[in-house]
């Protein structure tokens, strides 16, 4: 009996630091460690990707620089997008950068920071497709990753989405969608704007991102709900705006727009 409360009471002591942490460790916390947690998906370029075994990206330099104003490291943890909130909620990570776009139904799971990027959902196709626009989607199997906000739009679950699609095929990997798009196992890719001009600039004489977006949106990081970080990481991301260092760090991984509309004109006279 003895040994039986001992163990209940053992056990009841290793669950409240977890529970604890799973409400949203507090700056004090954060700063005693040490070290901040970021959960993200490293397959999506330019946001976040690996580099050999770095993790590099747009995502990855704003939340180093929260991480430098917080005056500790930063850790991020590499794992499936759909798996990014539920790691937030059990306290396996301080917050998300991981290009989440700010929606409604998100926004009942966690606190968002202000947008720092404002992005839409294209179209990916094969270079000799006939879908030429979103309208073009009706009917068909198109690929996404899990999770985002493209799944989200084909899924339709609440029957708001304007375009239906045919069939949706998910996929832990952007890139393992265009692969199934340029084998001919699904019709079209539905993956964030600049993802798909990587994926497309990566394979121009198989892939062709269309003009026309299918989604207009925001991104932001993700925070615990209620957590005293927020208004924190907001300082953080008003101070780099006003000092220009956002812009640089887009710019640095997605130019100054120049050289992708050139692209895009290149390979819409290839067609």
């Amino acid at each position: 009996m003895k040994k039986r409360l001992l163990a209940m009471v053992l056990a009841a002591a290793m669950a409240m630091p977890m529970t604890a942490f799973a409400d949203g460790r507090t700056l004090d916390d954060i700063k005693a460690d040490g070290k901040i947690i970021m959960a993200t998906n490293a397959e999506f370029e330019p946001f976040e990707y690996k580099d050999d075994d770095k993790i590099v990206g747009i995502d990855a330099e704003i939340a180093a620089k929260i991480a430098e104003a917080l005056g500790v490291d930063l850790e991020i943890s590499d794992i499936a997008f759909e798996s990014t909130i539920p790691a937030l909620q059990a306290g396996k990570a301080d917050f998300i950068a991981a290009g989440m776009t700010v929606t409604e139904d998100r926004k009942k799971n966690v606190d968002f920071t202000d947008p720092y990027f404002n992005a839409s959902q294209a179209i990916l196709v094969a270079k000799d497709s006939d879908i030429a626009k979103p309208e073009d989607l009706e009917g068909k199997t198109v690929g996404v990753q899990t999770g985002t906000t493209g799944d989200m739009y084909c899924t339709d679950e609440d029957g708001t989405s304007e375009v239906k699609v045919g069939e949706v095929k998910r996929y832990e990997k952007g890139m393992d969608a265009a692969s199934d798009l340029m084998a001919g196992r699904i019709d079209a890719v539905v993956i964030d704007n600049f993802v798909a001009q990587k994926l497309a600039d990566k394979n121009p004489d198989k892939l062709v991102k269309l003009d026309d977006a299918l989604t207009e949106e925001e991104y932001a990081i993700a925070l615990p709900k209620d957590s005293e970080l927020t208004e924190k990481f907001n300082e953080v991301l008003k101070d780099l705006t006003d000092s220009g260092e956002l812009d640089a760090i887009e710019t640095k991984y997605l130019g100054d727009g120049t050289e992708t509309e050139a692209e895009t004109e290149a390979a819409t006279e290839a067609e």
